[in-house]
């Protein structure tokens, strides 16, 4: 194998006037080490923990309030001091009620679904906890009561809606948010009667509204009957008895 050779520079012309002289350490490191400072990138700063409001510059730096709570699950409590705490790590990190699942992070998946005043379904890894200052958020820790499954979940179990139970938690709080949009009478991209005073539930309308909520596992036909059942219970349940 040939000897690496460095160019010819004007000293070593002038010598021998041959390729032979040797790349020494002296001679390298020296324009090694001139590249690297010279295309050298800009250093990003990352913030050490979810709460990093220390590492804020002081000018950017805007306390909360003492007195700014968010309710969870029917519990006040502080909102973060660094604003740019989502909702997600909000639940999962600091309250650590980790049913609420991190997938995808960027609002494609729909495992974070959490519900708004028990009604409004949001992605809560898109959504900032200061912005819900004063609300109500409930999580699928929220959804039983006394002891007692949420007859939803009850319906999951019965009708085999999941598997590995991942996607599980947003699936049960974007069915519940779902079914109230069909009390509000909101239509969906497959309604068919848009001026009708109430949207007929079908299997194709579950689909369409529950089409954010991804599960891997391919449990979609025992999610479908289980929210069938569900919401055809609570609209045949008397007036105040419907499923929360």
């Amino acid at each position: 194998m040939q000897a690496f050779a460095p160019p010819l520079t004007p000293a070593s012309a002038a010598g021998s006037g041959s390729r032979s002289a040797a790349c020494t350490q002296s001679s390298f490191i020296p324009r090694a080490t001139w590249r690297r400072k010279r295309f050298r990138g800009p250093t990003l700063r990352r913030c050490s923990s979810p709460d990093g409001h220390k590492s804020l510059p002081p000018e950017t730096r805007k306390d909360l309030p003492m007195s700014a709570t968010i309710t969870i699950n029917g519990a006040a409590v502080p909102l973060p001091s660094d604003p740019r705490v989502s909702l997600l790590d909000l639940l999962r990190e600091q309250l650590h009620l980790s049913g609420t699942k991190k997938g995808c992070n960027q609002g494609a998946c729909g495992a974070c679904t959490v519900l708004v005043d028990g009604e409004q379904r949001i992605l809560s890894c898109l959504a900032l906890a200061v912005q819900y200052e004063g609300r109500a958020i409930t999580s699928v820790e929220g959804l039983a009561a006394d002891g007692a499954l949420h007859p939803l979940q009850q319906a999951f179990i019965e009708h085999d809606g999941f598997q590995c139970g991942y996607c599980t938690p947003g699936q049960l709080c974007s069915a519940l948010g779902m079914a109230a949009e069909l009390r509000r009478g909101v239509p969906s991209y497959v309604t068919e009667d848009l001026a009708a005073d109430a949207v007929a539930l079908s299997h194709d309308e579950i689909r369409e509204r529950m089409s954010g909520n991804l599960c891997r596992c391919g449990a979609y036909n025992g999610i479908v009957d289980a929210i069938a059942e569900t919401v055809t219970q609570a609209a045949a349940a008397p007036q105040g008895k419907e499923p929360r």
